[in-house]
């Protein structure tokens, strides 16, 4: 198998994306649980100031980012290691092209729909 990302032939890309991708969500819910923490009475109008600064529109993004790629690479190791012809027989293949096709289009809805909670009016 190629690597899901198609950077390099090893799986190294994948495994940094990985690893920066999860390092960038755990700092965003670290962030937005510590704001939560400090807050103390969470209004509205106070999550929506929070949220809508640019500062944490931005970080969102990378947020939404760094799960699309997370998503998309431990979804297609999953589907390379366990959907395979040995485990399946025949079908197997066409079977793991239709996997990782719905989860790309999957990934892509959430994103779209993370672009506009986040960028929308």
């Amino acid at each position: 198998m190629k690597s899901a990302t198609s950077f390099s032939r090893s799986g190294m890309s994948d495994w940094i994306v990985q690893r920066v991708s999860a390092v960038i969500l755990a700092v965003y819910f670290v962030v937005v649980l510590g704001w939560i923490a400090l807050q103390g009475d969470v209004t509205y109008e106070n999550w929506s100031a929070f949220m809508g600064s640019t500062c944490m529109r931005i970080f969102g993004l990378l947020a939404l980012a760094s799960l699309a790629g997370h998503a998309w690479v431990g979804l297609w190791t999953i589907t390379t290691d366990y959907l395979t012809v040995r485990q399946m027989g025949n079908k197997a293949t066409f079977l793991r092209f239709l996997a990782q096709i719905g989860m790309g289009v999957l990934i892509f809805v959430y994103v779209v729909w993370g672009l506009k909670i986040f960028w929308g009016n």
